[in-house]
């Protein structure tokens, strides 16, 4: 069960699957999906606990910005060990497998973002998902540590529109960091990262029709075999999963932020017969859509 798994490091928080391969750790826990706008953690505060080596694992529905202040070390990305040096940012997209090995006393800073918030702040036309979506160390700007230092300092108070301001300076933050990343790319595959591009864009405007992976395909005059392949080079999945994805977070928006029966989300989805949504959304995420949300209203 990896969709409720919500994870930062490897901690002495509940595990959510007995001892997969890589491994997947909650960070929220199960009966508080979806708690805050963002999780805010200094690097050294969970490090520490581990003698600064955080063993590989992945999170099923989170992305991360890692911020390095100083010190550094290493970070392993997807199989890649990559150096970690000050002023450098550590962008993991949801599923990526990472781990960290850092010099002791290492300062910095950690964003993690649920999917359905960036879903809200990213526009497919936009093509930021795309370039988010590559696991990389680029490097930081001013900007980027001050607008890091705002979230921080946000997060921690209680003022008023503080969920407002937490949205806005995340979406900035995301901003930054796909800048960093377009800017350093190397420029290679252009003509296929526009083909995820529009991919996602696909996907934004006919998830809700189900539409299968050979409609994306032939949409994009490719194969289906061709764009498994694009999906695999720029996220590390397949087309079938992005697209189930897809739909298991518009359903959690709608039982997050709305009142709807399960049925009716289920239609609304496109699905004729709601339990048959209940039984896809239970193999997704661990969870059924009742229990979804009667955990996260404190319920049994």
């Amino acid at each position: 069960m990896e969709g409720s798994a919500f994870v930062l490091y490897n901690s002495n928080m509940r595990t959510t699957a007995p001892a997969p391969a890589i491994r997947v750790y909650n960070l929220f826990g199960e009966s508080g999906d979806l708690p805050d706008v963002v999780h805010c953690e200094t690097i050294a505060s969970r490090s520490v606990l581990h003698d600064w080596t955080l063993a590989v694992h992945r999170h099923a529905r989170l992305h991360q910005v890692l911020l390095i202040e100083r010190g550094g070390g290493e970070a392993t990305l997807d199989g890649r060990v990559m150096p970690l040096r000050p002023m450098q940012i550590v962008n993991v997209p949801v599923g990526h497998v990472h781990g960290f090995r850092f010099v002791p006393g290492t300062q910095g800073w950690v964003l993690t973002i649920a999917a359905e918030i960036l879903d809200e702040a990213l526009l497919a036309a936009e093509g930021l998902r795309g370039a988010l979506s590559r696991s990389a160390v680029v490097r930081g700007t001013p900007q980027v540590r001050a607008t890091m230092k705002q979230i921080f300092a946000e997060h921690a108070a209680c003022n008023f529109g503080r969920a407002h301001l937490l949205r806005a300076l995340s979406a900035a933050m995301i901003g930054l960091v796909a800048r960093a990343l377009a800017s350093e790319s190397s420029g290679n595959g252009t003509a296929e990262s526009g083909l995820f591009r529009r991919f996602e864009a696909l996907l934004e405007m006919h998830h809700l029709q189900r539409w299968s992976v050979a409609d994306y395909a032939k949409a994009l005059s490719i194969t289906p075999t061709h764009l498994n392949r694009l999906t695999r080079t720029a996220t590390g999945d397949t087309a079938s999963h992005l697209i189930l994805n897809r739909l298991i977070r518009e359903a959690r928006r709608n039982l997050v932020y709305t009142n709807l029966p399960v049925s009716t989300i289920a239609y609304a989805l496109g699905f004729e017969d709601p339990a048959y949504f209940s039984r896809v959304y239970a193999a997704a995420t661990g969870l059924s859509p009742r229990a979804f949300r009667a955990q996260l209203h404190g319920g049994e």
